[in-house]
């Protein structure tokens, strides 16, 4: 049986037209934008997840395939797969996935496929290991290679309780102009205020606050008290 073929008529057979155009727009695929030439049949989230649980088991090499499609949601599903290989494998299996993810980031190219997959695989690699690939990442050309290694940092923050590598990444992104990345630099920076205390997150921004983007910083703080925020949006916070 050719499951790999099966995967991609079912995809095709619960294509939405109408929801493919607006995850068009929402996912910016048109001229000049980051999602530039991406195709969306449409697919909803929980929907391609009861695709990767029918199809879990498809080979390393047939996920490989499947990662370098055309198709949106067919990528998702690729590396949705690999998170599960990830999660239910051996260390060599982890491994394995870890480094085909990183092979291929030219195919991890949007924010929903980073942030469903990077902490779950790349962060949840590296929670014991050196994670100095998290620089090289962080200073690529690439934008969802810099994205990757700032959202990898979730694993840390949620699991080792540790801020350190969030604060290290934020710092070589801190004047970055895109806008994904000042969202992902913010939203980081908000979870080490939320799940190990706003203090140590004060400590980071009072010492770069005034260098950040307005969206990174905005995100940043967006669990602070309002008079709080106020004073930091207003350059009023000192260090």
């Amino acid at each position: 049986m050719d499951y790999l073929s099966d995967l991609h008529h079912e995809v095709r057979s619960i294509a939405n037209p109408g929801k493919a155009k607006i995850l068009s727009g929402f996912f910016k695929t048109g001229k000049g934008e980051y999602g530039e030439g991406d195709i969306f049949l449409g697919l909803t989230v929980p929907q391609s997840r009861k695709i990767v649980f029918k199809y879990k088991n498809l080979s390393i090499n047939e996920v490989k395939i499947l990662l370098s499609s055309k198709i949106h949601e067919e990528r998702l599903i690729a590396l949705l797969i690999l998170v599960h290989n990830f999660e239910k494998g051996s260390d060599k299996e982890k491994e394995a996935a870890y480094k085909i993810y990183l092979q291929n980031t030219q195919y991890i190219n949007n924010w929903d496929l980073v942030d469903l997959t990077a902490p779950k695989i790349v962060g949840e690699w590296l929670i014991n290991k050196n994670r100095s690939i998290l620089t090289k990442l962080a200073r690529s050309k690439n934008l969802w290679e810099r994205r990757i290694a700032m959202i990898a940092t979730h694993q840390f923050i949620c699991k080792n309780k540790t801020e350190k590598d969030t604060f290290e990444i934020a710092e070589i992104l801190i004047d970055d102009k895109h806008d994904l990345i000042q969202k992902a630099v913010g939203w980081m920076l908000r979870e080490v205020g939320k799940r190990i205390g706003q203090g140590v997150e004060e400590e980071f921004l009072k010492k770069h606050y005034k260098k950040m983007g307005r969206t990174s910083l905005r995100y940043a703080i967006e669990r602070f008290p309002e008079k709080i925020r106020k004073q930091y949006l207003l350059s009023k916070i000192q260090a």
